[in-house]
C-alpha cells in the first residue's frame, strides 16, 4: 500500500486535499473490508490456535455479507475511464505461509467450482491459498478508498467479489463449517454418517483436524 494510505481518515486533511466524503454504504463496506485484513491478518500469526477455525468462519461470513451488499447494487460506475494506478502492494507470501502453517491438517479442500456448470469433478484447493488472495483483492480497493478514489474503491470491490473472492470465500465458509461440524459432532473425517451413532468417539478436536489433513493427502497422493 502507498505511503499515502491511510492519511486521509481525518477529516479535516480529506477536506484539505478536496477529496470527496464517503457515502455511508461506502464507510459500511470499507469497515468490513478492513475488519476483515485486519483480524485474517492477527489470526494468521498463530497466538490463538485453538480458535483460529471459529474465527476465520466468523471472520468469512462477515465479509460475505458486505459481499452480498456489493452484489445486491446496481453496477458501481467508477469516476474515471481506467483505473489508476494503485502503486506497489503488499506481498502476500508472508501472510499465505503463516495460515498454511496454521492450518496445516486441514488446510486442503474439496470444491466444485460451478454449481451451474457442466458435471465437473471436485478440485483441491488450499485455505491458506485463497485466503491470502482474498486479502489481496480487499487490499487492493483499499488503497483507491484510503487516497479517496471512493467509486474506484467501490467498483473495484464489487468487480471482484462478483468474479473471483465472493465464490472463493463461498467455498472458504464451506469448508470451514464443514469441519466445524465434524468436530463439534464427534464424526470423523470421511465416515459415513448413518445419523444413528452419537456416542463419543474419544477423539480430540486436533485429531479429528488431523484425519482431515490425512485423507486430503491420501486423496491428492501426496
Amino acid at each position: 500500500m502507498s505511503e499515502m494510505s491511510g492519511i486521509f481518515a481525518d477529516p479535516a486533511a480529506r477536506d484539505a486535499a478536496h477529496l470527496p466524503e464517503p457515502d455511508d454504504f461506502a464507510v459500511q463496506i470499507a469497515d468490513s473490508v478492513k475488519s476483515f485484513v485486519v483480524a485474517v491478518t492477527e489470526i494468521a500469526k498463530g497466538d490463538e490456535p485453538g480458535s483460529a477455525i471459529s474465527l476465520l468462519l466468523l471472520e468469512v461470513s462477515q465479509l460475505l455479507l458486505a459481499g452480498g451488499r456489493l452484489g445486491a447494487v446496481e453496477d458501481v460506475v467508477p469516476e474515471d475511464r481506467f483505473e489508476p494506478d494503485a502503486g506497489p502492494e503488499p506481498d502476500g507470501a508472508e501472510l499465505r505461509e503463516h495460515l498454511a502453517e496454521l492450518l496445516a491438517p486441514i488446510d486442503v479442500y474439496h470444491e466444485v467450482f460451478d454449481p451451474y456448470g457442466p458435471p465437473e469433478r471436485p478440485n483441491a484447493f488450499r485455505i491458506s491459498d485463497d485466503l491470502a488472495g482474498v486479502v489481496s483483492d480487499l487490499r487492493h480497493g483499499l488503497t483507491h478508498y484510503d487516497e479517496g478514489r471512493i467509486s474506484e474503491a467501490l467498483w473495484w470491490w464489487q468487480y471482484s467479489y462478483l468474479s473471483t473472492w465472493g465464490s472463493t470465500c463461498t467455498a472458504v465458509l464451506r469448508a470451514l463449517q464443514s469441519l466445524i461440524a465434524h468436530v463439534r459432532m464427534d464424526s470423523p473425517i470421511g465416515a459415513v454418517p448413518d445419523g444413528a451413532d452419537i456416542d463419543d468417539d474419544g477423539l480430540t478436536d486436533e485429531q479429528l483436524e488431523q484425519q482431515a489433513g490425512d485423507l486430503m493427502a491420501a486423496e491428492l497422493g501426496i
